[in-house]
Formats: structure tokens, C-alpha cells, sequence
């Protein structure tokens, strides 16, 4: 049998069952919360109240425009090349502290190459082939505290990740919204894969703002249909490629924004109908309004001055958010206003006169 079709079974069979760590010592933290009382060892009335399971304050914090979370992957690692240039993004070539798992920072060049050999495949001809980590960020609005929100990413990374994948993180506050960049292990402990969908997403989200909250940070993480926003959101890439548009860095288009212009102008020319998606984004606002409305009336009954209040703003949310705009319906409308531009530029007298043969010149004007 030729070595290439056997080389995934060698492979597996050469590869170690546990890869130590060398970075820190994984019971550090553990130690710690043991000696200190703290984390799973704090006193019952220390932990903060499950606050946030109550269907009313999710409600109250939706209707209010409570600042929600953003979770998002901004790529996958491949390789150890791959994965340094990652860190020294991160790190910002060393000024940028570089945190691990058990909270020790990392500044040193060879420190960063060392995790990145680790986490990346050993064998030459496998390097560059196999996803060696996955990059996330998190990021909260402008003004709230940098260090909560580090602090809440770690929980989270903690809860969710924490005993089978390794993984470092750091802080930027260079830009208005302060975030942190976790980058995780891609292979497991249990040889399990970390690779996260929408659902995992989600549940990033809300881990997240549960600890913001935890720590007096208001903070949701909810779906966009319940808040009246269709917009769906855009790859980094596709960010990254129109903030160089805006900023004049390019002129040209980006292909995804050149086949929505297209697909609109069909619309709006009568030679195409909108996605299904867009008639069920509707439907499913409409039946969100209808949830809203019966959850205000059970607040009214209530008798309550606060729930009634609540009432009022779930009311007055609705009423700002009578109809939900998707993507295809902005892009529509943008594509209607062109045509309508272009048929008020358009003279009668360069009409078409159905009357007159096909063929026959245009009348000579007199100078």
C-alpha cells in the first residue's frame, strides 16, 4: 500500500494522547480560588443572584435598548507561521500583553513561538494543513470598562472552553470599543476539534453578557428578529474591504455588494421577485409584535407601577419598530430610486412615440 493513502493512520497512531502544557501549570488558578475561597469555593451569599434568568428582565432590557454583546470569529490559524503572525497581531509586536489560560502574560518573542509550535501539528509536512487554533473577538460599546470586559471574556472562556482547550487572549483599547481577542486551541484535550457554529455563537453571547452583568455591566445577547432588526451581519472581511472603500483606500466594489446591487435592480425593474427569507423575516416580526403585545397586557394586569411602566415600553418599542428592513429591502429601495431618477432625467421629447414605424429617423431640430 503507498505510504500516502495509509499516512492519516499513521498519523493517528504516531500522534500523543496528551499534550502537556509547558506554558504554566494548569492547577494554578484552582489553588488559588482553593486557598483564597474564591470562584468555586466563595461563601453562597457572595455569589450574585440569577438575576438573569427572569423572562420580565430580559424583556425590560430588550425594550430599553440594552447594550448587546458581539461575539464573532475572525478567522482560523493554520500552521505554526500562520498562528505567530496572529500573536504578534494580538500582541501588537510585543506591546500588547498577551494573557494565558491561568492569567500569566506572555511579551517574549520566543514565549510566542512556543505556543504556537505547540498548538500547530509537529510533523513538516502536515505544518499549514490542519486549522492549529480558532481567533474570536468580543467586544462591548464604547465607555464601558476595559478591564470588566476581560475580565467577563475570561469567565466566559472559562465556563464554556476552559477544561478542554487552551487558549490566550488579549486587550485593545485602541479603538472606541474596548475588546479582546481570545484565540483558542483547535484540538482538545479529548482530541475533540474546537470548531464554532452559529449555535456555540450564541452561546458565547450570552456566557458573555451574563458575566458583564455579574460584574454591574448592562449587557444582552439576543437574536436580531427580537429586537426588529433584520440587517444580518457582514464577515470581517467584507468590514474590512468597504471601510477601505469609505476611507478612499479603494474604489473598487466588492463582489458581494456588486451581485445584491444586481439582484435589487432585477427587482426593481420587474424581472425578479425578493428571496423567500424576506416575507418570512416579516412574518416572524409580525408574530414577535403579537408575542410583545400579549406580554404588555399580562404586565397591565398586573397592578404593579413598575410593570406597568414596562408595559408602556414595551408599547412604545413596538410602535418604533412597526415594519423591519432586511438587506434585500434596503438594497431595493436604493435600486427604486435609481430607476426613478433615471425616468425624470429622461426628456418626453426623447420618448418613444408608439405611433411612429420602427425605423423612421428622429426629426432634424433647427439650430
Amino acid at each position: 500500500m503507498p505510504f500516502g493513502d495509509c499516512e492519516d493512520k499513521l498519523w493517528e497512531a504516531m500522534k500523543p494522547r496528551f499534550k502537556p502544557r509547558t506554558v504554566s501549570d494548569p492547577n494554578a488558578k484552582y489553588a488559588r480560588h482553593l486557598v483564597n475561597g474564591t470562584g468555586p469555593f466563595a461563601a453562597p451569599a457572595a455569589r450574585p443572584a440569577p438575576a438573569y434568568h427572569d423572562a420580565k428582565a430580559t424583556l425590560a432590557r430588550v425594550v430599553r435598548r440594552t447594550p448587546e454583546v458581539v461575539v464573532k470569529v475572525t478567522g482560523r490559524k493554520k500552521g505554526a507561521r500562520h498562528l505567530g503572525a496572529h500573536f504578534d497581531y494580538i500582541g501588537r509586536q510585543g506591546d500588547v500583553a498577551i494573557e494565558t489560560r491561568d492569567g500569566e502574560q506572555i511579551t517574549t518573542k520566543n514565549d510566542v513561538e512556543r505556543i504556537a509550535d505547540e498548538w500547530s501539528d509537529p510533523l513538516y509536512w502536515r505544518r499549514g494543513t490542519t486549522v492549529s487554533a480558532v481567533a474570536m473577538v468580543f467586544s462591548m460599546p464604547a465607555g464601558t470598562n476595559a478591564e470588566t470586559v476581560k475580565q467577563a471574556v475570561r469567565e466566559a472562556a472559562e465556563r464554556l472552553i476552559g477544561d478542554n482547550h487552551d487558549y490566550v487572549m488579549a486587550l485593545h483599547t485602541d479603538t472606541d470599543r474596548p475588546h479582546v481577542h481570545l484565540t483558542v486551541q483547535a484540538e482538545g484535550v479529548d482530541r475533540r476539534r474546537f470548531d464554532p457554529r452559529r449555535e456555540d455563537l450564541f452561546r458565547f453571547r450570552e456566557t458573555f453578557a451574563e458575566a458583564l452583568r455579574s460584574r454591574g455591566v448592562e449587557a444582552e445577547a439576543t437574536p436580531r428578529y427580537t429586537r426588529g432588526q433584520g440587517r444580518a451581519g457582514t464577515s470581517m472581511a467584507l468590514t474590512q474591504l468597504r471601510a477601505r472603500i469609505r476611507s478612499g483606500a479603494s474604489r473598487q466594489p466588492t463582489e458581494a455588494d456588486l451581485r445584491q446591487a444586481r439582484e435589487a435592480m432585477q427587482i426593481a425593474l420587474g424581472k425578479a421577485k425578493q428571496p423567500p427569507f424576506v416575507s418570512k423575516t416579516r412574518d416572524r416580526w409580525t408574530e414577535t409584535k403579537r408575542k410583545y403585545e400579549v406580554a404588555a397586557q399580562k404586565l397591565d394586569r398586573t397592578g404593579d407601577r413598575e410593570d406597568r411602566r414596562l408595559a408602556r415600553d414595551v408599547r412604545q418599542f413596538i410602535q418604533e419598530r412597526a415594519t423591519i428592513e432586511t438587506i434585500p429591502d434596503r438594497m431595493l429601495r436604493d435600486a427604486e430610486k435609481r430607476v426613478r431618477d433615471a425616468q425624470a432625467r429622461t426628456k418626453p421629447d426623447q420618448q418613444v412615440d408608439k405611433g411612429v414605424p420602427r425605423g423612421t429617423p428622429p426629426p432634424t431640430r433647427r439650430r
